[in-house]
């Protein structure tokens, strides 16, 4: 067992770290300011860089590499902010991991070499008004007519919504009751019937599009399927890895708070003294260092452990829960430790702290990250209906 990064992710990871300082802080702090995402021309540039798809087969134009080594890149990235380093997280965690995993041949050829080469944003749509933790109440109807699939319905916290090109829409395929008739359809921007409603406004994650999608008599055509009805527990397979990306933007906030703050304490003097000098201000540090310690270890362990394939649901949850808390935690504590400076937007503690509330609240909440780790411990699943 071995707790170090290879030469080869070292090397990695001080390439994106260089890069995403020199040519993202500009892009993150407009992104912020506009609450817009990043251009395409940022698309192409991760693309350049090898940071789109970085754990994708290489036959479909990603970089063959590990979850692992996406990882160390995706925090690097995520540093800068949520919005630069979104499209690196969709595109290695995120919906394009059930296309490459699960989706017709045909549908992995026509797709994710342009996510890979920064062309097409694809997104992910789940959650509906009355689905979302519930997922498996979710109404949105795809009905199989001749060659074509028609879909009826509403989608809800869909982040890209408006602004991806392309969309992984769980719908209801089936008459079956419950999970064993939702399966997976995608449907491009621009199809008829398919609108937007109004872009949400956050708390945080400003320059990620939010907004409510709507489906009339949607046509697509049969190779769109992604996983036919019953394929709901692979698409959850999948979310499992999604949740490692979550826990990396998670990991990402929280360490990029506390390397600003540690500079400052050093820096910042009160009574004739740097912050660094009282001892509440080195336990608060310390604090903040095991748990981000403590939570990348579980991120690694997680990722490491599924190179074969997918993640477990113990361990992506395990590892989600733990640093969805963390970075609340530390980003907390970073603003306290600033004080006023930390309350003031001339300065980026009040944003990581924004941010990192979302992240409990994406891709399943923490209470729901408990259950699930509940679930793994007896290896069955809990009814929340009865």
């Amino acid at each position: 067992m071995d707790f170090s990064l290879s030469s080869e992710q070292i090397a990695l990871q001080d390439s994106v770290r260089r890069f995403a300082k020199s040519e993202l802080q500009d892009v993150a702090a407009k992104a912020e300011a506009d609450d817009e995402p990043p251009g395409r021309d940022v698309m192409k540039r991760f693309a350049e860089m090898g940071l789109l798809g970085v754990n994708l087969p290489t036959e479909y134009g990603g970089g063959g590499m590990s979850h692992l080594d996406a990882v160390v890149a995706l925090e690097e990235v995520a540093k800068i902010s949520v919005a630069v380093g979104w499209p690196v997280f969709e595109s290695c965690f995120g919906p394009v991991l059930a296309l490459a995993h699960f989706a017709p041949e045909e549908m992995r050829q026509r797709v994710i070499p342009n996510v890979c080469s920064g062309d097409t944003i694809v997104a992910v749509a789940m959650s509906e008004p009355n689905a979302g933790t519930a997922l498996t109440d979710l109404t949105t109807k795809a009905e199989i007519v001749g060659d074509r699939i028609i879909l009826n319905g509403q989608k809800r916290w869909c982040s890209g919504a408006g602004h991806a090109d392309a969309y992984v829409v769980y719908c209801r395929m089936s008459d079956a009751p419950g999970a064993k008739g939702i399966g997976a359809v995608l449907v491009e921007k621009g199809a008829a019937g398919f609108t937007f409603g109004k872009r949400e406004g956050h708390m945080g994650f400003r320059g990620v599009t939010t907004a409510d999608m709507y489906f009339d008599n949607v046509e697509v055509g049969l190779e769109n399927i992604i996983v036919p009805a019953g394929g709901f527990k692979k698409l959850m397979e999948a979310f499992d890895l999604e949740r490692c990306g979550n826990t990396t933007m998670s990991v990402a906030g929280a360490q990029s708070a506390f390397d600003y703050v540690l500079n400052y304490v050093q820096e910042r003097q009160q009574f004739g003294k740097p912050l660094i000098e009282f001892q509440a201000v080195q336990i608060q540090l310390a604090e903040m260092k095991m748990k981000l310690d403590a939570a990348r270890l579980l991120l690694y362990r997680a990722v490491v452990n599924a190179e074969g394939g997918l993640p477990s649901v113990g361990e992506s949850s395990i590892a989600k829960c733990f640093a969805n808390e963390m970075t609340r935690d530390v980003t907390g504590k970073a603003m306290q430790l600033m004080g006023g400076y930390g309350y003031s937007r001339e300065f980026p503690i009040e944003q990581k702290m924004r941010d990192s509330w979302g992240w409990g609240v994406a891709g399943g909440s923490i209470d729901i990250q408990k259950i699930n780790i509940a679930s793994a411990l007896v290896e069955r699943r809990f009814n929340q209906r009865s």
